[in-house]
């Protein structure tokens, strides 16, 4: 089982914030550090950690903390509190 806290964490570190800045509510460019590319490194930092895949579409779709965990449930990860 993943836990929202290390899912929260993996985010955080991927935009160098704190993780109580993170929630299911941040926003794809809410913030100055969630710009293009950092976007790039939170798709990294869970590719690694979960081991998957995300298809570009997907990428593409991923606006808010919320859409990521419900993106990451296609690829069979299910992040719980």
């Amino acid at each position: 089982m993943h836990t929202t806290d290390e899912f929260y964490e993996i985010i955080a570190s991927a935009i160098a914030v704190k993780k109580e800045m993170v929630d299911e509510n941040l926003t794809y460019q809410e913030i100055p550090e969630w710009d293009s590319m950092s976007h790039l490194l939170i798709v990294e930092a869970l590719e690694q950690f979960y081991r998957v895949k995300f298809e570009f579409n997907d990428i593409l779709e991923m606006g808010t903390v919320g859409k990521i965990r419900e993106k990451m449930k296609k690829y069979d990860v299910v992040v719980e509190n």
